[in-house]
């Protein structure tokens, strides 16, 4: 009874300690950026993002991904990368039951199913993970940073796919809720006002987000295309259909779509396709999983990559010291974030506690659930502490921080989204320190 009790204990301490750690340094940067103090300026902040995101992240990829991954491993980890999707379908069920009971403003529906259905599973799961192995008592042996990165890593293109492709256009503007008179203007005058000042928030995770935008980005493009195949519709939005040149273009003439339908949807379908980013993927810490990936599966390349004899061991060692400096930036620009304050939101307090409870109490519950099925299933590897945690921590995230800058990207419900993000990574701490006392009990039967 007494060594249960102890047990239990030292689990407590092993999953509180870390966050604490995390904590800290989160209020280190919101004390170094508060408005009133400021004593570092958002700009050096945004730097700070700039090189986790261009340098520290990368490095940290490759440097873990490409030593702990082989063409058998990558086999076996399969479900990492499934478990992705599963968590966010899950989360988007519960956001679409969320924006049901809680009835938010119909211009905010598709945000509530988006911001409880997408979560951080890059730069926070790694940051986590980084101060638990750096206890000395965790469960999960000698080479748990290398291998539960490798995890986090190697599920990352998956949810980089899933923003340029699914979240960028559920963030597209309301067709009813949109002013369509001299949209060009306000997209430029609206370009101009940001690069003055743009909040950390849209810069945290995806720097460089704003460059991308295009003349759409701003526009309900899609319900456009897609009105425009009813007559009812035609009356308000033109005809847009596709050049012989592949460009888009108004019609010439009134002509009825009653012939050849399929056609005119598939083109429309066509430049839906060609408006997604999904070009954007290849960003340096997709472009650094893909080398590790392949630098890990091939033999040759490993051996001359990885190993104290390898040839180019001063080279990896180099990245690794550089991949030191994820963790406390990471928290750093966090703090940085939280320094600013929720904006403003018109979502309503109920919708905002409905997103926060099913994205951090309900979905985590569930995903224990999920998990322990999979175990059943035979789905998982046999031996994996890191790996089980990484699958759970993966339902138990709060929303992504990309979805701010999205937000922004598209001209929807920016205010919205920041204020969501700022009071879900407030309440996360608690309810991760919860859940993940409860993962490291359940990890230790395992």
């Amino acid at each position: 009874m007494a060594s249960k009790i102890e047990q239990g204990n030292q689990n407590w301490l092993s999953a509180v300690v870390p966050l604490l750690k995390l904590l800290t340094l989160t209020v280190i940067g919101l004390i170094l950026a508060h408005p009133k103090i400021q004593i570092v300026p958002r700009a050096t902040f945004k730097l700070l993002s700039k090189l986790v995101f261009a340098l520290f992240l990368p490095c940290l990829i490759f440097v873990h991904l490409g030593e702990s991954i082989t063409l058998e491993e990558a086999l076996q980890w399969w479900f990492v990368p499934v478990n992705v999707l599963i968590s966010t379908a899950i989360g988007c069920v519960l956001g679409y039951v969320v924006a049901v009971i809680c009835r938010p403003p119909p211009q905010f529906f598709r945000l509530t199913v988006i911001m409880t259905g997408f979560g951080n599973t890059g730069n926070l799961p790694i940051a986590i993970i980084g101060s638990v192995c750096h206890s000395t008592n965790h469960p999960f042996g000698p080479n748990c940073s290398r291998t539960g990165i490798a995890y986090v890593s190697f599920a990352q293109w998956v949810a980089v796919i899933l923003v340029y492709t699914l979240v960028y256009h559920m963030m597209e503007p309301p067709m009813v809720y949109c002013e369509i008179v001299d949209e060009e203007n306000e997209i430029a005058e609206e370009r101009a006002i940001s690069n003055i000042s743009r909040p950390l928030l849209q810069e945290a995770e995806w720097p460089g987000m704003q460059e991308k935008e295009i003349v759409h980005s701003k526009t309900p493009f899609i319900a456009r295309v897609f009105a425009s195949i009813s007559g009812s519709s035609q009356n308000i939005f033109p005809d847009i259909d596709l050049n012989e040149e592949g460009g888009v273009r108004a019609p010439s003439s009134p002509r009825s779509i009653s012939c050849l339908a399929e056609p005119r949807v598939v083109r429309r379908m066509r430049i839906v396709a060609e408006e997604t980013p999904i070009r954007h993927i290849l960003q340096p810490p997709t472009i650094a999983s893909l080398l590790a990936i392949i630098v890990g599966m091939v033999p040759a390349f490993r051996d001359f990559a990885f190993g104290s004899d390898a040839p180019l061991s001063f080279f990896t060692d180099s990245l690794e010291i550089l991949a030191g400096a994820v963790v406390p930036s990471v928290m750093l620009v966090l703090g940085g974030i939280l320094a600013e304050g929720p904006n403003d939101s018109s979502l309503g307090i109920r919708t905002t506690v409905g997103i926060i409870i099913a994205r951090l109490l309900i979905l985590p519950f569930i995903g224990i659930g999920v998990v322990a099925l999979a175990d059943k299933l035979h789905l998982l590897l046999e031996e994996g502490q890191m790996y089980r945690f990484v699958l759970l921590l993966q339902y138990t995230m709060p929303s992504a921080i990309l979805l701010g800058a999205i937000a922004s990207l598209r001209g929807y419900a920016v205010k919205e989204a920041s204020a969501l993000l700022f009071w879900q990574h407030i309440l996360a701490m608690l309810s991760l320190s919860m859940y993940i006392v409860i993962y490291f009990n359940l990890l230790s039967y395992v």
